[in-house]
């Protein structure tokens, strides 16, 4: 069973984005392994609680991303 697990910051995604994530990555996975794959394909989108997370010995905040994202 293919299985991906995506991690990312809470709230930072619409349900609709969260439904692309599956969508695609499932279609991801039929191209490698052909249409019976996307019966077991399994697609976790996992949210992380805000500093719950951290890059290079920094402790992430949906502040600090948001901020980032505009510079």
């Amino acid at each position: 069973m293919p299985f991906a697990n995506f991690k990312v910051p809470e709230k930072t995604l619409t349900p609709e984005q969260k439904k692309e994530i599956v969508t695609r990555t499932t279609d991801l996975y039929v191209e490698i392994y052909g249409e019976r794959a996307r019966a077991t394909t399994l697609v976790l989108v996992e949210e992380v609680p805000d500093g719950g997370w951290g890059i290079g010995g920094d402790v992430l905040t949906l502040a600090r991303i948001q901020q980032a994202a505009q510079e």
